[in-house]
């Protein structure tokens, strides 16, 4: 990480137990399933429309299949008329623990946004670590995905620091959010210790 590279490592939020989730109530037209033999291109649709980057830089088999933590009941996507709009994925990965799950790679696509589908498929991915018995959620995101962390705020998740330079961060996305009430709000996470976990 260079000196100048100040949005770097990327932010990590937490929530501490799943109780108390809000019901699955999605919006008409709108319906959600889990992963299907087949499913791989339009995950890679939602992600290459919703992040960008060079065309093929979202595999599916790369990223999600390859991983210790697939399962196809894990990766979870929002449908309308057939086609995948929304994802989000619940995956255990080392830094949670053994009882935690990481919400991973939500995406939506940009002729979606603004309907709050991050929030729907979300939502659908934490009730899977529900029946997985989950205790602990973390995820990784970046400073500049303002929708998205709204949406975790929302979800019950709060701030996580992985290294010195978020207490600073982390009141700054809280500004361009319009609510510099939460880093008082979250005075003591942003006050704690340091913790390292390892990459994603």
């Amino acid at each position: 990480m260079s000196a100048t590279d100040v949005r770097q490592p990327q932010l990590r939020m937490t929530r501490t137990g799943l109780t108390g989730l809000p019901g699955i109530s999605l919006p008409e037209g709108v319906s959600g399933r889990s992963f299907e033999e087949g499913d791989e291109a339009r995950w890679e649709c939602v992600l290459q429309e919703s992040f960008g980057g060079a065309p093929g830089r979202f595999s599916f088999d790369a990223i999600m299949r390859s991983s210790p933590s697939f399962q196809p009941e894990r990766v979870w996507f929002l449908m309308v008329d057939g086609e995948a709009v929304a994802t989000a994925a619940a995956y255990p990965q080392d830094w949670v623990g053994p009882t935690g799950s990481t919400l991973h790679y939500v995406a939506v696509r940009p002729a979606h946004q603004g309907r709050r589908l991050g929030y729907w498929v979300s939502l659908l991915a934490l009730h899977r670590m529900v029946i997985e018995q989950r205790s602990f959620v973390g995820l990784a995101t970046d400073d500049f995905r303002l929708p998205a962390i709204h949406t975790y705020l929302k979800l019950g998740f709060e701030p996580y620091l992985v290294h010195e330079n978020q207490r600073a961060r982390w009141p700054r996305v809280f500004d361009e959010l319009g609510a510099p009430e939460l880093t008082r709000r979250f005075a003591a996470q942003l006050e704690d210790e340091i913790d390292v976990p390892p990459s994603r």
